[in-house]
């Protein structure tokens, strides 16, 4: 599915309430166990209006994996900056991650493609896929970083992998599995800086 990232327009209003009707059903029952009937039913509108908008719910699961891949944008304007301080560049591009990972419609689209990957991994291939591509912006910056003699030569992968799963550890498999609060502003605070100065800490090239 091809649809920009662009917020809904007022005469899309049901389309949406029917991917939130979606989303709320699929988790409560499964993928397998949804009718659209149901779905209909959540939503408000009539079953002929759901298929108007979705001939199927292969169709409706892609625009949920469509909504979870836009809110993932935050981080695709990500620069290395060669003048600024490591640590702020860092700093901000973290900010911006626990935005999205403690954002409740980002977390609700994760749980339904989480859950719908478990019992069909192929269906959640192309999720694992796509937002593999996002977290590649830090991976580029990162080999910037390395290129410009500030980091040490380590794979840009594997550190990107690192400095991304310590967020996820605390503020966003919590919330997901276990359905834990979101972190308050001082506890994200403490992730963000506690997980940036540990990884500047080993991987820093200092004069």
């Amino acid at each position: 599915m091809n649809t920009p990232c662009t917020p809904l327009k007022l005469t899309d209003r049901k389309r949406q309430a029917i991917v939130d009707a979606a989303i709320a059903e699929f988790r409560a029952s499964g993928f397998e166990s949804t009718s659209m009937d149901k779905i209909a039913a959540t939503a408000g509108v009539s079953k002929r209006t759901v298929y108007n908008h979705f001939p199927s719910k292969d169709e409706l699961f892609a625009q949920i994996l469509h909504q979870l891949w836009c809110s993932t944008s935050a981080l695709m304007d990500a620069p290395y900056l060669k003048d600024v301080p490591l640590r702020q560049q860092l700093l901000e591009m973290l900010w911006k991650k626990m935005g999205m990972l403690q954002d409740a419609y980002f977390l609700d689209l994760a749980r339904v493609a989480i859950a719908e990957s478990i019992h069909s991994p192929e269906r959640g291939q192309e999720m694992v896929t796509r937002l593999s591509e996002r977290e590649e912006v830090v991976t580029l910056w990162l080999r910037a970083a390395q290129a410009d003699g500030k980091l040490r030569q380590a794979d840009p992968v594997l550190a990107s992998h690192m400095l991304q799963g310590q967020l996820k550890t605390f503020a966003f498999w919590p919330q997901v599995t276990l359905n834990q609060p979101p972190l308050d502003p001082a506890a994200q605070r403490q992730v963000i800086e506690t997980t940036v100065d540990m990884f500047l800490a080993y991987y820093e090239l200092r004069p």
